[in-house]
């Protein structure tokens, strides 16, 4: 299900689905989750019982948010709502939501536990992927439908958004453009690989020992701007050009995740390198443009 919003380009998105597209089993449903009456009338067309609702529709980045902080409450939290009534109403038991480490805040109890209260979110994007949680949370308990958050720590890898750091710096490296470098390269990022957020996203959905869950998935480490910008050179064999500017409103100084509750409750570790992961996107990068910049 996916509405098609226009933050990238549509061709990119249809060029993800083209592969998955040639499964038999595969339906695609072109609607907008907040609106909750069109949203009931197509999903009577989808064939059989649904088991599970993987939730990862959302307004994402920290950003745009400040820009548009009703935008961002009308697709991640009333969306997020829209949904859980549907599980609800189709008594559908098991719903995995796409949560972030933006969370967290500044936090500086690290590494990061779901068990930390008091959670100061600093952006419009992240109070509304915890408002997310937490009405989830809610639904659970009243409505007997099993909800497991998974707050993703930095995803990247193929098919990455093409506004996130990874994918516009090697793209802009590619063009021999410009790095847009906020502050002094010290804030850290936990980057975890796509293969390994997919695994623990599967594994949330065989999940059921308790109704409600928060998970972290993240690498376990933490990387530099500065160290990324370096990895990034070495993997494509480019030395960037860089663009000195402040400090971001909304970022956080770091994020870093302890995922000894996914190790407990889905039997999840991370298992690619950030070198690795990085490697993998090179080559994906260069075999979907066919070698052009």
């Amino acid at each position: 299900m996916d509405n098609f919003d226009p933050f990238y380009d549509r061709c990119l998105k249809e060029r993800n689905l083209a592969g998955i597209r040639l499964n038999k089993r595969f339906q695609l449903i072109e609607t907008d989750i907040r609106d909750a009456r069109a949203l009931d009338a197509k999903i009577q067309a989808v064939r059989g019982r649904i088991d599970a609702i993987v939730h990862l529709a959302a307004r994402a980045g920290v950003r745009p948010s400040i820009d548009d902080p009703v935008g961002y409450h009308e697709v991640n939290i009333n969306g997020t709502v829209h949904l859980l009534e549907l599980a609800r109403k189709r008594e559908i038991p098991q719903f995995v939501f796409g949560s972030s480490s933006s969370v967290y805040g500044v936090n500086p109890r690290v590494p990061w536990s779901e068990h930390d209260t008091g959670l100061q979110p600093i952006s419009p994007y992240a109070s509304t992927k915890l408002a997310a949680e937490m009405t989830g949370q809610v639904y659970a308990t009243l409505f007997n439908i099993r909800v497991v958050a998974l707050r993703f720590f930095t995803v990247y890898g193929p098919r990455q958004r093409p506004d996130l750091a990874i994918a516009k710096f090697a793209a802009r490296m590619r063009r021999s453009e410009t790095i847009p470098f906020f502050g002094d390269g010290s804030t850290r990022r936990d980057y975890t690989f796509v293969s390994d957020i997919v695994e623990g996203i599967v594994r949330a959905i065989g999940y059921s020992a308790t109704p409600f869950e928060v998970i972290n998935l993240g690498n376990r480490h933490t990387v530099s701007l500065e160290e990324m910008v370096n990895a990034l050179s070495e993997v494509f064999g480019i030395t960037p050009r860089l663009e000195r500017l402040p400090a971001q409103p909304g970022d956080v100084p770091q994020t870093w995740a302890d995922v000894a509750k996914a190790r407990k409750l889905l039997n999840w570790e991370p298992r690619t390198a950030f070198g690795d992961g990085l490697r993998a996107y090179r080559a994906w990068l260069e075999a979907d443009s066919g070698g052009r910049a």
